[in-house]
């Protein structure tokens, strides 16, 4: 019965039908409640329907039960992605790649998310995180007749408190209507319900002027002054030493001279003299180690990599100095690589670099070289031929309505040949049939990307963005892609259901679920969160309150205009 049911959830996953899936992965969870797989399946499940806070539950369990299974991970990762915690969510693919480290969707995943990091802001915040933190929020909330019950129900109250903590969990609660009432209540924005028009009341927000000085004098008492110690007696031997010491710090300088000038061969006499004179600093020999490299001399820079981290492990030497031996050495070896399995054990000596220090030159050249190697990878496997007869397989497959397969044999192809549009636009409708909206659309911009003038490749995009709920952003590739085919009938009904969609908004036809709905996902958008938060928006939408005449001169700002139907269309407001 646990397999029957898993069976069905399978299948409804694969025709799209998510939350029927999620039930039959219930029931088949009912019966086998440790099977790793049926939590990871229904994680899939619960995120393609944008429900990450279930999926990340599901995926935590996963994890839980199987902590050595890569996928698990997978699915641990895009829970967080979709709640917007990046960070954990590259922790979380980084850790799968731990157990399965050719896994290509961790690798993807933990691409996407490492990018996603990289466009946030510096501080990582919401830009909703200062309006929880202002010293008037509770009486606001406390003040307005709306929010007033809700101090009053525990829930609310914890939910306040982790948002407060981590503003970034507000996306987590967008979906409950207290939050998107306080929400309302904190930017002086009345939010309208199902079928009711959205009034504004924004206001100015109040000046915070807040000055304290402090001004103490301490007296500080001069030390006594101390007996200085006796001089050390120093040893024929240690004052040899010590010279010896100064003597090498002298061909060390000289050594660094020459090396700017680029005079090698006087470089690596200098550094050579420095470690006759003394063996227990190795920084002479990764010096030479370096002039070695400048000169193209690979093998005898591996050779005095090799020497430095030996003798300093007997030397116990600061750690980021062997790392510096062995970035050093796995330099060369990329500049000797020839194959792409000879790009292995460089990759492996710029990991032992990091172990030793997490150096971000270190770390850049092991992204470059897993890079090069995954290229090389590429060049060595390019079969445009046999790319050809797996994307025919896929075509039969995709057919017979059997979409996992036919993602299989068009992956091949694109491993074959990885610059055939037609297979990424093929591969993207195989991915939207599954459900997987995500990826379809990854597959969409990487076809445009190849060939611009591609219109099957703006029909796929268009239609994952449709799917996605974006209309506007599906509005938009419709119209790049009619540009270069204006007669294209599919593009053309794109153009019309978006239209259609994106118009309810403007005449508040929307059902109170799909309002709730569209206005949730418009405030995970940067762009509609810098809207509400910008001072000047908030001035304008007083003014269409509260100053018609005002309003009509902004009607002229076509910026502002743009904004506003931003705002219109998302089902924040509402002209009248």
């Amino acid at each position: 019965m646990e397999d029957e049911a898993k069976a069905k959830g399978n299948a409804a996953f694969s025709a799209g039908r998510f939350e029927e899936a999620i039930q039959h992965f219930s029931d088949a969870i009912s019966l086998a409640p440790t099977n790793h797989v049926l939590y990871s399946n229904r994680s899939a499940a619960y995120a393609s329907l944008h429900r990450y806070s279930e999926a990340l539950t599901d995926a935590q369990k996963t994890v839980e039960l199987k902590p050595d299974w890569a996928k698990g991970y997978s699915r641990l990762g895009a829970a967080h992605v979709g709640l917007g915690n990046v960070e954990a969510a590259v922790s979380a693919y980084e850790k799968g790649l731990e157990y399965d480290p050719a896994n290509e969707g961790l690798k993807s995943g933990l691409s996407d998310a490492k990018a996603a990091a990289a466009r946030a802001k510096p501080s990582g915040a919401s830009p909703f995180g200062q309006i929880f933190s202002g010293p008037d929020v509770w009486s606001k909330l406390a003040a307005d007749p709306t929010t007033r019950g809700y101090l009053q129900q525990p829930d609310f109250m914890k939910m306040m408190r982790e948002v407060q903590k981590n503003p970034n969990m507000i996306n987590m609660y967008l979906q409950d209507q207290r939050m998107m009432n306080v929400l309302g209540v904190l930017l002086n924005v009345k939010m309208r319900a199902g079928g009711d028009d959205m009034e504004r009341e924004m206001g100015a927000p109040e000046a915070e002027a807040e000055s304290t000085k402090r001004s103490a004098e301490l007296e500080k008492k001069a030390p006594e002054p101390e007996p200085e110690p006796e001089p050390m007696e120093v040893t024929d031997e240690e004052k040899a030493a010590k010279e010896k010491k100064a003597e090498a710090q002298k061909e060390k300088e000289k050594g660094n001279a020459a090396y700017k000038k680029k005079d090698f061969e006087t470089a690596i006499a200098h550094y050579t003299k420095a470690m006759e004179l003394d063996d227990e600093d190795v920084s002479y020999i990764t010096n030479r180690a370096a002039v070695y490299l400048e000169m193209g001399k690979y093998d005898e820079c591996i050779k005095d990599c090799d020497k430095a981290v030996e003798r300093g492990r007997e030397l116990r030497s600061d750690f980021k100095m062997i790392a510096r031996a062995l970035t050093r050495k796995g330099t060369a070896l990329v500049k000797l690589a020839k194959t792409s399995k000879d790009f292995d054990i460089a990759i492996e000596t710029f990991q032992k670099a990091l172990t030793e220090h997490r150096n971000p030159d270190t770390l850049k050249k092991l992204n470059d070289a897993e890079r090069a190697k995954k290229e090389l990878e590429q060049q060595e496997y390019f079969d445009p031929k046999i790319a050809d007869e797996e994307r025919e397989k896929g075509n039969e497959f995709f057919k017979q309505m059997k979409y996992p397969e036919a993602v299989k044999h068009y992956t091949e192809a694109l491993k074959r040949n990885p610059k055939d549009p037609k297979v990424y636009s093929n591969r993207a409708a195989c991915y939207t049939k599954l459900g997987a909206l995500p990826e379809g659309l990854k597959d969409a911009e990487k076809c445009i990307e190849l060939d611009p003038t591609f219109t099957k490749g703006y029909t796929r995009k268009g239609a994952v963005q449709f799917f996605m709920k974006e209309y506007e952003k599906a509005l938009q590739t419709y119209q790049e892609g009619l540009k270069h085919d204006p007669n294209n009938q599919e593009l053309q009904d794109g153009v019309r259901r978006c239209v259609e969609q994106i118009n309810k908004a403007s005449r508040g036809d929307l059902t109170p679920e799909e309002l709730q709905e569209r206005q949730a996902k418009a405030m995970q958008d940067p762009e509609i969160q810098g809207i509400l938060t910008d001072p000047i928006m908030r001035q304008v939408l007083v003014d269409f309150q509260e100053n018609p005449s005002a309003a009509q001169k902004h009607l002229k700002n076509p910026q502002v205009m743009h904004k506003i139907q931003k705002l219109v269309n998302a089902g924040i407001v509402q002209m009248k």
